[in-house]
């Protein structure tokens, strides 16, 4: 009985070493992926954005536009023109979007703080565009980790036969999670 009561139970500072060893083998494993995840879901933020600048723009453009008077000619297809990048300069923390003329008269508005900034580039802002035509670049840009390294994300439109505004069947992606 005096035996049984002497034994000590525990870990030993060996097995301790190596459970701490393990430990940190699987946090550098770990860390580098996780930090990967997080890049990669910030630039879903911009294709849904874009989507969604798209979804305006083709409103925009198929909406019958008149003057004020009742003589005043009924104009079709129109687009706004270009607008430089918004927020101007994005960096790996969330800036405040606030729409520029052109992308405001689209209707296009974020209400939350974004990583990317959005533009519009390729486009002459009048009316009366014809099918088959090229009509908008949508543009995303971000830097996700502060290095000036951009994320891009361009979203191309143009017009089909029936005049109707459609967009490209994917993004150009360029330097994606940077």
């Amino acid at each position: 009985m005096a035996k049984l009561l002497k034994k000590k139970s525990g870990f030993t500072l060996i097995e301790l070493m190596i459970v701490v060893a393990i430990l940190g083998i699987l946090a550098a494993l770990a860390i580098p992926a996780f930090i990967g995840y997080v890049r990669r879901s910030k630039t879903s933020e911009a294709t849904g954005n874009l989507n969604s600048l798209f979804k305006s723009a083709a409103s925009y453009y198929s909406q019958e536009r008149t003057g004020r008077s009742m003589t005043s000619a009924t104009t079709t297809y129109c687009t706004v023109g270009n607008e430089s990048m918004i927020p101007a300069s994005p960096g790996p923390n969330k800036t405040k979007y606030a729409p520029g003329a052109n992308t405001g008269a689209l209707g296009f508005t974020i209400a939350d703080f974004v990583y990317f900034g959005y533009g519009i580039a390729g486009s002459d802002g009048a009316c009366g565009h014809t099918a088959g035509q090229d009509v908008y670049t949508f543009y995303a840009r971000g830097d996700l980790d502060g290095d000036t390294t951009m994320s891009t994300f361009e979203l191309a439109t143009a017009t089909d036969d029936d005049n109707s505004l459609y967009h490209a069947r994917g993004f150009y992606i360029n330097n994606e999670i940077e």
